[in-house]
């Protein structure tokens, strides 16, 4: 079997429950460190994924390997390999397809609900569920791509999550574990506490409250979508 490549952009956004999950279903994968000056693939014929992690980076900033990564999409989608992007990779995704990433009105940083949306599309990728909590992070929102179907939304983002086909973007992240957590709300202090008059961002320990318990709801959330991505 060909192993899914998962490009990381930030040392602290690998793909953290996505590995346990390929690793729990014997898929092997394959970590490229763009952080790390790693070499972004040019072809996907020896991978039969590709994912795309988060990142502080906007997809609008001029950074050298954001075109490469658009190229690596748009050949996926070509190809017809699945494409499943989380927070800064669903903004890619949405690049890469022709739409627009911009500013949203608020941020969102810690656990929120997020409503499923009454649309087939959306059932056949998460079956009954109606609605999650799911954890946040991020400033900026992406629109629609031509045919894509939206899946979930919260208050404060409308477009939480969209398919197109076999493919998935999320702004939320499904994919953190609670050492994700407690790093990312340690090392983004400044930024939790520039933005705490938001009524979607919560302090450190706030996000840290049942954790053990969020995390194991939200895995279940994760496997029921990178179980249904990857039937098809």
């Amino acid at each position: 079997m060909k192993p899914v490549v998962i490009i990381r952009f930030f040392p602290i956004e690998g793909p953290g429950y996505f590995a346990t999950f390929l690793d729990n279903n014997h898929i092997p994968w394959k970590v490229v460190k763009v952080d790390d000056n790693e070499t972004i693939p040019s072809t996907l014929q020896d991978f039969s994924g590709l994912v795309l992690m988060g990142g502080p980076m906007s997809v609008n900033d001029d950074l050298p390997w954001i075109t490469q990564v658009l190229a690596l999409i748009q050949q996926a989608i070509t190809l017809n390999i699945p494409v499943l992007g989380h927070c800064l990779g669903g903004q890619l995704m949405t690049k890469a397809m022709g739409s627009v990433v911009t500013q949203g009105s608020i941020k969102e940083l810690g656990w929120g609900k997020v409503n499923v949306i009454d649309h087939p599309v959306a059932k056949a990728w998460l079956g009954a569920m109606t609605e999650f909590e799911a954890f946040h992070w991020h400033g900026e929102t992406f629109s629609l791509p031509e045919k894509a179907a939206l899946l979930f939304s919260s208050p404060y983002c409308a477009h939480q999550a969209f398919a197109v086909g076999i493919h998935l973007a999320m702004q939320c992240h499904v994919e953190v574990t609670e050492e994700m957590v407690h790093s990312w709300s340690t090392f983004n202090a400044a930024e939790i506490e520039q933005n705490l008059s938001s009524p979607a961002v919560q302090t450190a320990p706030a996000m840290q409250e049942r954790l053990p318990q969020r995390i194991a709801a939200l895995n279940g959330v994760a496997d029921q979508l990178y179980k249904n991505g990857y039937k098809r």
